[in-house]
C-alpha cells in the first residue's frame, strides 16, 4: 500500500503519493478550502488517484502555531525556550523573562499556546512558580506546556489547576544543557490535542485525527534525515533549508553531529528559525526594507513593487520585468533570512559551512534556469554567505519532497524518507 503524505497550509493543500519503497509516484495540489479543509484533501486525493494509500499528514493551516515564551532571564531559560520553540515548528510571537506583572502584551500577541520554562533543576524556582501562579490568576485560556526547574514541577503544575498543561522535562536541566526533546513532543501533541482543533478548519474530528505533526515540524524531520544520509567520517552532512512562502521565510538547518561548543546555551543538531517580515506577497515590503537597512541594495526601487504585491496577494508576474523583480526579491528574501538564522543559531555549520542548500518554496520551484542561476549567483556572491556556500551544493526542492520525507521518517518508514531525499542529492 502507497502513502498519501499530505501539508495541509493555509493556501494551498499539497500531497506527494510516495510507493512503499519511497519511489514518487505522483503530486498533486489544490487550495485549501476552509471551513471545511476536508474537501480540498480530497481533491487531491483523487487527483492522485489511490484512495486506499495510508494516509500522513501535517498542517500549517491556520497561521501555523503562535507560541509564547515565559521564562525566568532574557540570555538562559527564556532564550532556551525560544530555541526550543522554533525548532518545533511554532512562530514565537511573543518572549518574556522575569517575573510576569501585566499580562497584556502576552495576551495582545495572541498565542495558540504557552511555553513556561525557567530555572535548572534544583535551582531557584521563584520566578517560576510567579509565573505559574499569574498565567492561573489571569485566567489565560490557551493551553500550557510546563518546561522549567523539574523540582518546582509539581507545585507548578497545583498552581495552574484549572488550566490545559503538559508538564514536561525541563529545557535547561543544567547551565549550558539543551534539553529540547520532551518539550518539543509536548508542543506538538498540544498542537495536535488542543489547538489546530480549534481555528474552524473543519466541522468533524476526521481532520485532527489526520494531521501527525505541524508542517515546520515534519519539514525540520526530513531535513535532519537528510544531514545524515549526507554525513560521511570526515564530513558532519550540514545542510541548509530555506523556504521562501508569500508571508514568512522559514531557514533549516542540520548537522549529523554537534561539536561541544562553550556557548551558555547548548544548541540541537537541528534548527529552524522563522522570519515573519519576509515573504514574497504578504510580507515583500519587509524583504525591500531590510535589504535597504543591510545595505544589499543601494536605493528603494524595490519599494513600490513590494508594495503593490502585498496589496496583491494573487499577483503572478506576466512580463519578463515582472519576472525579474519576483527573482531579485526572492535571492534578497533568502539572503537576508539565512544571515539571520546563522546569528541566532551562532552558525553551527561547522568550519567547512554546507555541503547542501536547498531552495524550495513556489518562487524557486516555477523558477526558470536563468532565474535559478540568478539566485545562486546573488546566494554565492554574499559577503556573509560566501564561507558558508563555498563548497554548498544548490538544489531546488521541485517536488516538495521534505515534508513528506519527514512524515515518513515520523512514522517509521525511513528507507522510503531516504529514497525520497536522494533527488535532492543525498546518497
Amino acid at each position: 500500500m502507497p502513502f498519501l503524505c499530505l501539508d495541509i497550509g493555509s493556501t494551498w493543500t499539497k500531497g506527494a503519493l510516495v510507493a512503499q519503497d519511497g519511489e514518487l509516484l505522483g503530486t498533486a495540489q489544490h487550495e485549501t478550502t476552509p471551513p471545511e479543509v476536508l474537501d480540498g484533501i480530497a481533491a487531491v486525493t483523487s487527483a492522485l488517484g489511490d484512495p486506499s494509500a495510508e494516509v500522513l499528514a501535517c498542517s500549517s493551516a491556520g497561521g501555523g502555531l503562535r507560541l509564547a515564551v515565559v521564562g525566568q532571564e532574557r540570555l538562559v531559560s527564556a532564550e532556551a525556550g525560544y530555541r526550543v520553540a522554533l525548532s518545533a515548528g511554532a512562530k514565537v510571537v511573543h518572549v518574556s523573562a522575569g517575573k510576569l506583572d501585566s499580562l497584556r502584551p502576552l495576551r495582545a500577541d495572541r498565542p495558540d499556546l504557552v511555553l513556561l520554562v525557567g530555572g535548572t533543576d534544583g535551582g531557584d524556582d521563584t520566578v517560576l512558580l510567579h509565573n505559574a501562579r499569574r498565567l492561573a490568576e489571569n485566567r489565560l485560556s490557551v493551553p500550557i506546556v510546563l518546561a522549567g526547574n523539574a523540582h518546582a514541577r509539581a507545585e507548578a503544575v497545583a498552581l495552574l489547576d484549572g488550566r490545559t498543561v503538559v508538564a514536561t522535562d525541563n529545557v535547561l536541566p543544567d547551565v549550558g544543557e539543551l534539553h529540547p526533546g520532551p518539550a518539543r513532543r509536548a508542543i506538538r501533541e498540544v498542537f495536535l490535542a488542543h489547538v489546530i482543533g480549534g481555528k474552524g478548519l473543519s466541522r468533524g474530528t476526521r481532520f485532527r485525527s489526520l494531521v501527525r505533526t505541524v508542517t515546520p515540524d515534519a519539514v525540520l524531520v526530513g531535513v535532519s534525515r537528510l544531514a545524515h544520509l549526507l554525513a560521511t567520517d570526515d564530513d558532519p552532512g550540514a545542510v541548509l533549508v530555506v523556504d521562501v512562502g508569500g508571508a514568512t521565510t522559514d531557514v533549516y538547518s542540520a548537522v549529523s553531529t554537534v561539536e561541544e561548543t562553550g556557548a551558555t546555551v547548548a544548541l540541537p543538531a537541528d534548527r529552524r528559525t522563522v522570519e515573519g517580515d519576509i515573504g514574497m506577497r504578504w510580507s515583500a515590503p519587509g524583504i525591500a526594507a531590510e535589504a535597504r537597512a543591510e545595505q544589499l541594495v543601494e536605493d528603494d526601487s524595490l519599494a513600490a513593487a513590494a508594495q503593490y504585491r502585498a496589496e496583491n496577494v494573487d499577483f503572478v508576474p506576466s512580463t519578463a520585468e515582472e519576472s525579474t523583480v519576483d527573482t531579485k526579491l526572492a535571492a534578497l528574501a533568502a539572503i537576508i533570512a539565512i544571515r539571520r538564522h546563522l546569528r541566532m543559531v551562532d552558525n553551527r555549520l561547522g568550519p567547512r559551512g554546507a555541503g547542501l542548500l536547498v531552495l524550495s518554496g513556489g518562487v524557486f520551484r516555477h523558477a526558470s534556469e536563468a532565474a535559478q542561476e540568478e539566485v545562486e549567483n546573488a546566494l554565492r556572491a554574499d559577503p556573509v554567505l560566501r564561507p558558508i556556500l563555498r563548497t554548498a551544493r544548490i538544489a531546488i526542492d521541485r517536488d516538495y519532497v521534505l515534508a513528506p520525507a519527514g512524515l515518513l521518517a515520523e512514522a517509521g518508514h525511513t528507507e522510503a524518507a531516504a529514497r525520497l531525499l536522494r533527488g535532492l542529492g543525498a546518497g
